[in-house]
């Protein structure tokens, strides 16, 4: 029975708060681990979850545990930003009963200490990728690399005489100039 305190609207639906609409964004196969990333949500958390590997050195160099703390970020991350949307769809977030903040900012505020212990685990400063050894990168590149002169075709070296033809036509210029 529907009566006026069962916390449902006067549709008979229950009171929406978001929650469909997270629910939407996360895959049906499994809704608790997996982002489906054809909504806007999940392309958005994807693109994070690339930026902070990439932050950490790329995908080749995060451990297991580190990759687990990044997957669990991103869960964090997306409660947390749907109680923000929450709380900024609030027309105040002061309890005028109990005249008391709403126990959702407090919340909120966990989910905030709780990331940011992700994140500091994780690492505060950006990592750059592995850098192979000169002698490494040579190899790859095949010898020497074939940026020096002495490999040089001898079509694109100049000669001698390309040197001081070019010179001599430009004293020409010079003179023709003062005269």
């Amino acid at each position: 029975m529907n009566g006026p305190d069962d916390g449902r609207n006067r549709g008979g639906r229950p009171p929406t708060h978001g929650r469909y609409s997270l629910m939407r964004g996360l895959s049906r196969p499994s809704r608790r681990t997996m982002l489906d990333r054809r909504t806007t949500i999940g392309k958005a958390l994807a693109a994070w979850r690339s930026e902070l590997l990439a932050d950490l050195g790329g995908i080749e160099a995060v451990s297991t545990q580190e990759l687990a703390l990044v997957e669990e970020a991103v869960k964090t991350k997306l409660i947390l930003d749907s109680v923000d949307a929450w709380l900024l769809m609030q027309p105040t977030l002061i309890n005028k009963r109990n005249r008391s903040v709403l126990p959702a900012v407090r919340d909120r505020q966990t989910l905030v200490s709780t990331l940011r212990g992700l994140l500091g685990d994780l690492g505060l400063k950006r990592r750059g990728k592995a850098m192979p050894s000169l002698g490494e990168y040579l190899a790859t590149r095949g010898g020497n690399g074939g940026g020096d002169a002495q490999n040089r075709p001898e079509s694109d070296a100049p000669t001698a005489g390309q040197a001081t033809a070019s010179t001599g036509a430009e004293t020409l210029q010079e003179g023709a100039a003062g005269t």
